[in-house]
């Protein structure tokens, strides 16, 4: 059996980081951890090939090749999974659909031939049985959350990771909390399932051993959601396996806030070599997080709690939502007011969303205020439900919002915010080939030809000046406030245009 893997194209989102991968020389931001996972579940006796649509474009041969066409994605991949689709079906390649986008949406592709959906540990067997059988079904669906122990290290030969600016591995699955707008807990549970610290250093040592020295992301949607298996054996475990590399391994993950309330989790994580965590913090209104039932946020100094975990040795990068029913036409620049004083340099804006699934979406589907599905897209400045305060004020909002966030002087006052509190990794990586090109493309694109040079030097000569140490993170960062100013400049552009 010929079975062909199908990573869709992401358009040009907060998370794609497009604009950044120019001054790295790199073509994607991650490899398809999820495709990589599913390839090590097939049969060793099947022939793999794997397209990235983010990394090469695919060619009708390589579809022609296949018995069998396997597409997974994100509902922001939703266009491009169809284009792949459309032609795999002309071509006459049977196609199998998973993921998140399919297991949403399943209704909405009816040309798929095979809908794996939920978690392939479960799914995934009964499709290759029935397959082998003779007899496969056209969809395949489980309520079952399987423990993680079955879950292979993912197929790494498969992809060059020198094509990736980061590459990615999973410890867990689920979260403990229950937002409204999130739909995390529909897909995967409340209840955290971890895989064994066993499992996880076997899979750092299969990315470590394809000559990847780069940063790894934990993609977890609560990396500490399971506190007790983190203290008592991953992160030691972690800390110890950092020490037998000759230079460190940067990691990265998403957190809920209450991190912040845990001095000695955030110590072992910042030993074992983590050094940023994305953490949702919505919106600085308590009205706000009581109607999404962000209860770990709720009754707390927000602020406080972001520099307290900066000051840990983590930088935070925030979400930030906007639409909620509760806000009033002050909530543009009190998001603005927190933003700038908290430091969190990478800030992701966007319009309240209800992916389908979530208890958001059920309550406003009862209101007749649901326009369509979500497109999965955080930045864009549209949203699939119909607003309190009315659909104009908010996108006005919204623009207010990110331009007074990510013009430059205000985004370099941010940087410099946070580069005050932050403190030094006690694991640095080694200085790569790739981090000097990018440097030396920034002075050019941003210190010469962009209209933030003022900003750019100022930013350069503070950071040698106060923060020696921390200077390659200025550097990222000012690439990074590029990327943002074109994504969000693209957005509203489109958004006026349509």
């Amino acid at each position: 059996m010929q079975a062909l893997l199908v990573n869709p194209e992401f358009p040009t989102t907060y998370w794609s980081f497009n604009y950044v991968l120019r001054f790295l020389g790199k073509r994607c931001a991650f490899p398809p951890l999820g495709l990589l996972t599913v390839a090590a579940m097939l049969p060793e006796s099947w022939e793999l090939r794997l397209v990235d649509m983010n990394v090469r474009r695919l060619r009708d041969r390589d579809l022609e090749w296949a018995d069998l066409v396997f597409v997974g994605g994100m509902v922001v991949q939703r266009d491009s999974a169809r284009t792949v689709i459309a032609r795999a079906t002309r071509i006459g390649s049977a196609v199998v659909a998973g993921g998140p986008l399919f297991t949403c949406e399943p209704d909405a592709f009816p040309e798929v031939d095979h809908l794996v959906l939920n978690e392939a540990e479960v799914t995934l067997p009964r499709f290759l049985a029935d397959l082998e059988a003779g007899v496969p079904k056209r969809r395949y669906v489980s309520d079952e959350y399987p423990g993680l122990e079955r879950t292979p290290t993912p197929r790494w030969d498969l992809v060059d990771l020198n094509e990736y600016a980061s590459t990615s591995i999973q410890f867990s699955r689920g979260c403990p909390f229950d937002c409204d707008f999130c739909n995390v807990t529909a897909l995967l549970g409340h209840r955290p399932r971890v895989k064994t610290t066993e499992q996880i250093i076997a899979e750092l040592d299969a990315i470590y051993n394809a000559g990847w020295r780069g940063s790894i992301f934990f993609v977890d949607d609560n990396f500490i959601g399971n506190k007790r298996a983190l203290q008592t054996d991953l992160l030691p475990a972690l800390e110890s396996w950092q020490r037998r590399r000759k230079n460190g391994i940067p990691f990265y993950t998403e957190a809920s806030v209450n991190l912040a309330d845990d001095p000695r989790l955030m110590r072992a994580m910042v030993r074992a070599g983590f050094n940023t965590v994305f953490v949702g913090i919505e919106t600085p209104s308590a009205e706000g997080l009581a109607e999404c039932n962000k209860r770990q946020n709720r009754n707390r100094n927000l602020l406080e709690s972001v520099r307290t975990i900066q000051r840990a040795g983590l930088q935070v990068q925030g979400g930030f939502i906007v639409g909620f029913d509760s806000d009033g036409p002050d909530i543009f620049q009190r998001q603005i007011d927190f933003i700038q004083q908290s430091g969190i340099v990478m800030a992701m804006v966007g319009l309240l969303q209800a992916p389908i699934g979530t208890r958001l979406y059920a309550r406003l589907k009862h209101e007749n205020r649901i326009r369509g599905v979500s497109g999965g897209d955080n930045t864009a400045c549209s949203t699939n439900i119909v607003p309190r305060m009315g659909l104009e004020s908010l996108q006005e909002g919204y623009r207010q919002i990110f331009e007074s966030i990510y013009r430059p002087k205000p985004y370099y006052d941010r940087v410099r915010c946070f580069l005050r509190e932050y403190k030094t990794p006690e694991i640095r990586p080694a200085l790569q080939f790739a981090h000097v090109r990018a440097f030396l493309r920034s002075t050019v694109r941003l210190g010469i030809v962009g209209r933030e040079r003022y900003q750019y030097w100022r930013l350069i000569g503070w950071t040698l000046l106060r923060r020696k140490k921390l200077f390659p993170i200025a550097v990222t960062l000012a690439i990074v406030g590029h990327h943002f100013r074109r994504v969000y400049e693209t957005q509203i552009h489109r958004n006026r245009a349509g």
